[in-house]
């Protein structure tokens, strides 16, 4: 049985007190259950946010990281200093970092790469712009996206990742997929990896990103290839990404 995964990307948002109280609330209202919970704030507030949820059942991770072990590369944070605070996951590949900062094909699957060696499960986002979407090019592009990865790191590595389909389309902008549009995608990616191993692509996690909220969120994680979400502007809302949260919970996934 998959456990459905409810992330929280809070992307550069907060502050040490903001971040405390958002912290406070979700353990206060996050029980124990069938999903699991994660939360990726700033690499700043990394430290805090694993003082705070240390005991608890909230997991945490990061919105980034470097394909390099060490070494002259300013600014940037590895993959080891990750697993040194405790982060059990990572972000790659997001739409973001993809449009803003370049980030190819190739960059992101160095990236998935480097996570797990050092024992960081990466959740790897893939999606289609609007102009694709209008072309009929999701499919292609999320095959593209995806097999880079599948190309560079081996099928058997996405035994210990997650990969989040995130339509560039409905990323912060109120617009979410229709679940059956989810649900299309999330069955293609899970046939995609299914060509390279059946039991692998049955067990791995796929999630759905791209503006999802306390009303949507039950629709989405009903689908059957839907195995939970990667929330943006809505994590950063305690009551309403503990409701996320139940509404994964609440579903059974196979």
């Amino acid at each position: 049985m998959r456990r459905a995964l409810v992330a929280g990307n809070w992307k550069m948002n907060g502050t040490t007190e903001s971040i405390q109280q958002l912290l406070d609330g979700l353990v206060t209202g996050c029980q124990a259950g069938n999903s699991e919970v994660l939360v990726c704030p700033p690499s700043i507030y990394l430290a805090q946010v694993a003082s705070r949820l240390a005991t608890t059942d909230i997991t945490w991770g990061a919105q980034n990281v470097s394909q390099h072990a060490s070494g002259a590369y300013t600014g940037e944070v590895s993959p080891a200093m990750l697993v040194d605070l405790g982060c059990q996951y990572v972000i790659v590949g997001h739409s973001e970092r993809r449009a803003l900062y370049a980030e190819s094909d190739v960059l992101v699957a160095e990236k998935f790469s480097a996570a797990l060696a050092a024992g960081v499960k990466p959740i790897l986002c893939v999606g289609e712009t609007l102009e694709e979407r209008e072309q009929g090019a999701t499919l292609d592009v999320i095959q593209r996206q995806l097999q880079a990865v599948v190309s560079y790191a081996g099928i058997a590595d996405f035994a210990d990742a997650v990969v989040a389909y995130e339509p560039v389309w409905a990323i912060g902008t109120g617009k979410t997929a229709t679940a059956e549009q989810a649900q299309e995608v999330h069955q293609a990616i899970r046939a995609q990896l299914a060509e390279a191993d059946s039991g692998i692509a049955a067990g791995c996690r796929i999630v759905y990103g791209g503006s999802v909220n306390a009303g949507n969120a039950a629709e989405l994680f009903a689908k059957p290839d839907v195995d939970g979400g990667l929330v943006g502007g809505a994590s950063l809302k305690a009551n309403e990404f503990i409701t996320i949260c139940q509404a994964a919970g609440e579903e059974q996934t196979v």
